[in-house]
């Protein structure tokens, strides 16, 4: 059983057809939405090179729609900074609102879902051979090898905003428009290098039984209060899937909830919801909600909801 996923996650089962399933955004009460699919945006004409490490594309899409499932031979952030996205790996699902990016290895395959109506911006990133990250040492590149959810300074966002877009195939990009974007590459890089990294995971299990009640809890996580309640339709008894809970997520159900209740946090904040009505969504009242969060990943509120910015490094 691989280790839970160190950044802000909601794992899925791996394969493509999954990614799917597990990247719809729930409807409203009362509402069906449709998903519509769509397929990655020719990154064949924004590929990046020595001479232009950092290649990017912007792509306006509206709420529920998904890019399917592709990989690249180089590295990818991805980023919004109008609406909140959620990308899915074959381990994960990951929460991206403005206030955060999120890093891709290269050939990791990855499908995107607008929760909300949002500018997708993607920067493509060279990567020489053997190496991983946006240009950090060697002894740093372990941290780079897998997927990671960063802080967004207001500079990476600007920085994001300015780089060129248009892709291969037209007029040549003219030497001082190149040495432009090589020094925004530069300082994309570096901000990258210096983002802190979001670490919250939300691990799934294999056993059919446990996966089912998981992903009923990732679509409604306050649905149901108590374990006995949320195993009735399991077809397990509350005792085998605690029992089910420590044996496959090394973690209680209690654990395991409020985990998702904080993913479930993150999109609700980048909706300008007021931190006292997330609580109240999620079952919390103001202070114990700040209490769980801070004891949970060591941030106030604010600061870990994208609502404050982080202290200078």
């Amino acid at each position: 059983m691989p280790n839970p996923p160190t950044e802000l996650a909601v794992p899925a089962e791996p394969g493509g057809e999954h990614f799917a399933a597990q990247a719809v955004s729930r409807a409203p009460a009362g509402k069906t939405r449709g998903m519509s699919y769509v397929d990655s945006l020719t990154p064949e004409l924004f590929v990046p090179t020595a001479a232009r490490p950092v290649r990017a594309k912007l792509r306006w899409l509206a709420a529920d729609t998904q890019v399917m499932p592709h990989s690249h031979p180089w590295a990818q952030v991805a980023i919004s900074t109008t609406g909140v996205i959620r990308l899915t790996v074959n381990h994960g699902t990951y929460i991206v609102p403005p206030s955060r990016a999120l890093w891709i290895p290269p050939g990791v395959e990855h499908a995107v879902t607008m929760v909300e109506d949002a500018d997708l911006r993607t920067l493509y990133f060279h990567q020489p051979r053997g190496r991983c990250g946006p240009g950090v040492p060697r002894d740093e590149e372990d941290a780079w090898r897998q997927c990671r959810v960063l802080e967004v300074s207001d500079l990476l966002r600007a920085l994001v905003r300015e780089m060129p877009t248009a892709p291969d195939g037209g007029p040549a990009i003219s030497p001082a428009d190149l040495r432009r974007e090589q020094h925004l590459s530069a300082l994309v890089r570096d901000e990258l290098a210096r983002a802190a990294a979001v670490k919250l995971g939300v691990d799934l299990p294999q056993d059919k039984r446990l996966r089912h009640l998981c992903e009923a809890v990732l679509a409604d996580p306050t649905r149901h209060d108590t374990l006995a309640d949320w195993a009735q339709d399991t077809g397990a008894s509350p005792r085998t899937v605690a029992r089910l809970f420590r044996s496959e997520l090394g973690s209680t159900f209690t654990q395991w909830r409020q985990q998702v209740i904080l993913a479930k946090a993150v999109s609700l904040a980048a909706g300008r919801m007021p931190m006292g009505q997330i609580a109240a969504e999620l079952g919390y009242s103001a202070s114990a909600f700040s209490a769980m969060v801070r004891k949970s990943v060591g941030q106030p509120p604010g600061r870990f909801l994208g609502q404050q910015q982080p202290a200078a490094q």
